[in-house]
């Protein structure tokens, strides 16, 4: 039957989809406790010095890893998660680059200890940028870059003096180079007659606060030595069947048993198998819609994978469960699908950013944030302009929030980063960023920069090389980067999926000529689609405006202006989303800090909200332009057919 060859060409899909992915050496699965595992969250007060030598080098020179961090000199109270910029009232701290030091010390309990089949690994959220971790004074683990987690197995090394605390030193390090991602320079001030002796400064190419420190959680968990490694998932879905294409990596043994369950919402098994990789179906499928594109959103199932395997010594079990949304993507050269229907992204960028915090993960900021943009009736965001925590994308799964997942690839304005050393620690990147969230339904698209120097002509190798291989690595996902280069000289855009544009008419270009943006943003529309043929996301737009702040007619940094920015925006947009135009994201959400300088007043005034998370006068344009596009695509249910208080 025609049914019957449909599915079968399906399942030839999915088997090929994850054959074909460029598979890399461990997972890097979130830790969740189960029957099997165990964690001890390592957040709150940790002791902490900036090395503020010369140098910045006297830490290691004189080995500060190797005894208590008070025995070395005076140290302060500094909490995990946070940023330490804005902790103390100190401006060189809050200003410092280079390399600062953190202690804590820990008491595990026994069993972990005394039972040598029990791995434990120690693993840190996020550090900016640089790190160096050392366990009771030997070094266990290094990692270069912020935004992603690293880890390290460290019960040998606690097993080694067992009566001894646990003493964890990491050095952080948040110096930006020409090979970091994002890039910068160190640029020394020798002029005796204007500048202290040793005087340099930061150069950075991205428009926020260079925030620094361990800026999400540091824990300890526990799994058997034979464990679950990895987990990779790809769904698909025909008629009412659903499909769950997985794949389960196993370390610690040649030869263990599986069994994987795939559980509805209830608790209930809708599919099962004895298998390492598979694929799972399931019967009068709940397909994972985004937020205001179904009465029931962000659907997921849990997929269970008990593990057993034995050796001459013992029996080892370990249990590790994954969220699962069945969902599909695909891209045409005029739409974006989910589920083979036309979505249209109506939403936000974001920064991770807050009062006193800095970048450090939030909980109350999180969830706060979550209910503003369904108050706004966004339905997306992309993670401008570095991965987002791991909480926060569970938090999109669970809601419906649509992602689009950029990398740190913000600034890359000079051609010496365009170098085979920046593009390979980029590729690395790359690969971390999507062994973490591969598995999120939320997560619809990559970006592998932001507003690069696309024009120059290194750009073409370099980014046909990133976005090849994050499509090794990913096949069921398109690939983009955000771009406000000029449309007939970028050297991107012909290897993107999505082409996603920046612009500011009115703003940084003819600033105060409000009149020029219908003019602009259609010569824009047009010029892109014509040369590519590929759908367009207005990927950023926007006006600065102080809370507060009045004129009429409108000026710059008013909220009228920017209301007015935000109406000229929307005409255009409302004629060319019926054409190729599939989506628009604001920019920005709230107000963020940036580095001092004469176009910012203490940070980037762009956000709808303040960075204290009120409203100015421009979110009610917007929450009244998403809920009217929310109910124009018919698909929702009669409760939502009006703005809802959340």
């Amino acid at each position: 039957s025609l049914r019957g060859e449909a599915l079968m060409l399906r399942l030839l899909w999915l088997f090929a989809v994850l054959d074909a992915v460029l598979l890399l050496d461990t997972g890097m699965l979130f830790p969740r406790e189960s029957s099997s595992r165990e964690l001890k969250e390592l957040s709150g007060l940790w002791v902490f010095r900036a090395d503020k030598s010369p140098n910045r080098n006297q830490g290691f020179e004189r080995a500060w890893y190797k005894s208590r961090l008070a025995e070395t000199g005076p140290v302060i109270d500094m909490p995990v998660p946070a940023s330490y910029n804005d902790i103390t009232q100190d401006s060189t701290l809050r200003d410092f680059i280079g390399w600062v030091w953190y202690e804590r010390e820990v008491v595990v309990p026994a069993r972990w200890i005394t039972d040598e089949g029990t791995r434990v690994v120690l693993r840190v959220g996020s550090a900016h940028y640089n790190s160096v971790v050392w366990v009771n004074g030997e070094k266990v683990t290094e990692h270069a870059g912020g935004h992603l987690p690293f880890e390290a197995e460290i019960g040998s090394l606690m097993r080694k003096d067992p009566t001894r605390p646990c003493r964890i030193t990491i050095a952080v390090n948040n110096t930006l180079t020409l090979e970091t991602l994002p890039p910068g320079t160190i640029q020394h001030m020798n002029d005796p007659i204007k500048y202290p002796d040793g005087y340099f400064v930061q150069n950075i190419y991205f428009d926020f606060f260079n925030y620094a420190g361990i800026h999400r959680p540091v824990l300890l968990y526990t799994t058997p030595k034979v464990y679950v490694d990895d987990i990779t998932v790809v769904t698909d879905f025909l008629d009412n069947t659903g499909f769950v294409r997985y794949q389960v990596s196993v370390k610690g043994a040649a030869t263990a048993t599986l069994k994987v369950t795939l559980m509805d919402k209830d608790g209930h098994c809708v599919a099962s198998s004895n298998e390492a990789s598979g694929v799972l179906k399931v019967v009068d499928v709940k397909l994972w819609w985004p937020y205001l594109m179904h009465e029931n959103p962000g659907y997921l199932y849990s997929m269970e994978v008990h593990l057993m395997a034995a050796d001459e010594r013992s029996t080892y079990e370990d249990v590790y469960a994954l969220p699962v949304g069945i969902r599909t993507v695909k891209v045409t050269n005029t739409q974006f699908l989910i589920n083979n229907k036309p979505f249209y992204f109506h939403g936000v960028n974001k920064h991770e950013d807050s009062d006193i915090r800095g970048k450090g993960l939030d909980w109350p900021l999180i969830v706060k944030d979550f209910n503003l943009m369904k108050w706004l009736g966004a339905n997306s965001f992309r993670t401008s302009h570095y991965p987002y925590a791991e909480e926060i994308l569970q938090m999109c799964d669970r809601h419906g929030i649509v992602v689009i997942d950029e990398c740190p690839g913000v600034g890359i304005k000079d051609i010496r980063s365009f170098g085979n050393a920046s593009l390979a620690h980029h590729l690395d990147v790359m690969d971390e960023l999507v062994r973490r969230d591969k598995n999120h339904p939320s997560v619809v698209m990559w970006s592998v920069a932001n507003e690069p120097a696309a024009e120059m002509q290194p750009a073409a190798l370099y980014f046909k090389t990133l976005i090849t291989h994050t499509k090794a690595l990913d096949p069921t996902r398109p690939v983009t980067f955000i771009t406000d280069s000029n449309y007939a000289r970028d050297k991107g855009a012909p290897y993107v999926d999505v082409i996603c544009v920046n612009s500011y008419f009115s703003w940084y270009h003819d600033p105060g000529h409000l009149e020029v943006i219908p003019i602009q943003l259609n010569a824009q529309f047009e010029n892109w689609y014509g040369k590519y043929q590929k759908p367009i996301i207005q990927s950023e737009y926007g006006a600065d405006a102080v809370p507060g702040l009045h004129s009429d007619p409108p000026m710059m940094f008013t909220e009228e202006y920017q209301n007015a920015v935000l109406r000229s925006y929307h005409d255009i947009f409302d004629q060319k989303r019926k054409q190729y135009v599939i989506g628009e994201l604001i920019w920005n959400f709230a107000d963020f800090m940036t580095a001092q300088g004469i176009t910012r007043v203490v940070g980037n005034k762009k956000g709808i909200f303040t960075r204290q998370r009120q409203p100015k006068a421009g979110a009610f344009i917007l929450k009244e332009r998403y809920w009217r596009l929310a109910n124009e695509t018919g698909r929702l249910p009669p409760w939502t057919k009006y703005p809802c208080s959340l």
